[in-house]
Protein backbone atom coordinates (compact mmCIF):
# COMPACT_ATOMS: atom_id res chain seq x y z
CA UNK A 1 0.00 0.00 0.00
CA UNK A 2 1.11 3.56 -0.67
CA UNK A 3 2.07 5.29 2.07
CA UNK A 4 0.19 9.14 1.59
CA UNK A 5 2.07 10.57 4.56
CA UNK A 6 5.59 12.40 3.64
CA UNK A 7 7.82 12.23 6.98
CA UNK A 8 10.70 14.77 6.84
CA UNK A 9 11.10 14.15 10.64
CA UNK A 10 12.30 10.97 9.66
CA UNK A 11 14.62 11.87 6.95
CA UNK A 12 18.47 13.41 7.61
CA UNK A 13 19.37 16.50 6.54
CA UNK A 14 21.71 16.67 3.71
CA UNK A 15 24.49 19.19 3.66
CA UNK A 16 24.23 21.82 0.02
CA UNK A 17 25.57 24.26 -1.46
CA UNK A 18 29.20 24.35 0.50
CA UNK A 19 27.42 23.90 4.42
CA UNK A 20 25.61 27.41 3.91
CA UNK A 21 22.27 24.92 2.99
CA UNK A 22 21.00 21.85 3.66
CA UNK A 23 17.93 19.90 2.88
CA UNK A 24 15.48 16.53 3.10
CA UNK A 25 14.30 14.67 0.19
CA UNK A 26 11.24 12.00 -0.02
CA UNK A 27 11.21 10.33 -3.76
CA UNK A 28 8.04 8.58 -4.15
CA UNK A 29 5.72 7.65 -7.72
CA UNK A 30 8.08 10.00 -9.38
CA UNK A 31 7.73 12.74 -7.37
CA UNK A 32 10.94 14.56 -5.21
CA UNK A 33 9.71 16.35 -2.18
CA UNK A 34 12.41 18.50 -0.84
CA UNK A 35 12.68 20.32 2.44
CA UNK A 36 15.29 22.89 1.94
CA UNK A 37 16.84 25.42 4.16
CA UNK A 38 18.81 28.47 3.20
CA UNK A 39 20.96 30.57 5.32
CA UNK A 40 21.86 34.34 4.45
CA UNK A 41 25.07 33.10 4.14
CA UNK A 42 23.54 30.80 1.30
CA UNK A 43 25.53 31.98 -1.83
CA UNK A 44 24.10 29.98 -4.94
CA UNK A 45 26.73 29.79 -7.34
CA UNK A 46 25.17 29.42 -10.38
CA UNK A 47 21.91 30.24 -12.31
CA UNK A 48 19.22 27.87 -11.61
CA UNK A 49 16.96 26.65 -14.96
CA UNK A 50 15.45 24.02 -13.53
CA UNK A 51 11.02 24.61 -12.57
CA UNK A 52 10.14 24.17 -9.05
CA UNK A 53 6.41 24.37 -7.69
CA UNK A 54 6.31 25.06 -3.68
CA UNK A 55 5.51 26.80 -0.55
CA UNK A 56 7.60 29.19 1.88
CA UNK A 57 7.41 27.31 5.54
CA UNK A 58 9.56 29.77 7.70
CA UNK A 59 11.17 33.14 6.78
CA UNK A 60 11.60 35.31 3.79
CA UNK A 61 13.28 34.71 0.72
CA UNK A 62 14.53 36.96 -1.93
CA UNK A 63 14.46 35.00 -5.57
CA UNK A 64 16.64 36.77 -8.17
CA UNK A 65 15.26 36.35 -11.57
CA UNK A 66 17.91 37.74 -13.91
CA UNK A 67 18.12 40.76 -12.55
CA UNK A 68 14.48 41.13 -11.32
CA UNK A 69 13.92 40.46 -7.55
CA UNK A 70 10.80 39.03 -5.61
CA UNK A 71 10.48 38.77 -2.37
CA UNK A 72 8.53 35.39 -0.62
CA UNK A 73 7.23 35.59 2.69
CA UNK A 74 6.20 32.55 4.66
CA UNK A 75 2.99 30.92 3.70
CA UNK A 76 4.01 32.30 -0.52
CA UNK A 77 3.46 29.39 -2.58
CA UNK A 78 6.03 29.99 -5.80
CA UNK A 79 5.72 28.62 -9.36
CA UNK A 80 8.78 28.82 -11.35
CA UNK A 81 9.13 27.06 -14.91
CA UNK A 82 11.65 25.49 -16.71
CA UNK A 83 14.25 27.15 -19.16
CA UNK A 84 16.68 30.17 -19.46
CA UNK A 85 14.29 32.55 -19.51
CA UNK A 86 13.31 31.78 -15.96
CA UNK A 87 16.87 31.66 -14.48
CA UNK A 88 16.90 32.57 -10.88
CA UNK A 89 18.98 32.84 -7.61
CA UNK A 90 17.68 32.58 -4.22
CA UNK A 91 18.63 34.10 -0.96
CA UNK A 92 17.45 33.76 2.51
CA UNK A 93 16.49 37.49 4.22
CA UNK A 94 15.85 36.07 7.62
CA UNK A 95 18.32 33.84 9.18
CA UNK A 96 16.35 31.17 7.54
CA UNK A 97 14.48 30.62 5.12
CA UNK A 98 12.50 27.34 4.83
CA UNK A 99 10.84 26.00 1.01
CA UNK A 100 9.01 23.20 0.76
CA UNK A 101 9.21 22.19 -3.22
CA UNK A 102 7.88 19.14 -4.86
CA UNK A 103 9.69 18.27 -8.51
CA UNK A 104 9.54 15.30 -11.04
CA UNK A 105 12.19 12.79 -10.43
CA UNK A 106 14.87 12.71 -13.11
Amino acid sequence: MLDYRLVFADVDWEPALEGTARLKRIVQNGKVFRLVELSPKTDHPHWCVAGHVGMIVEGDLEIDFDGEKAVFHAGDALFIPDGEAHRHRPRALSNRALMFLIEDEA
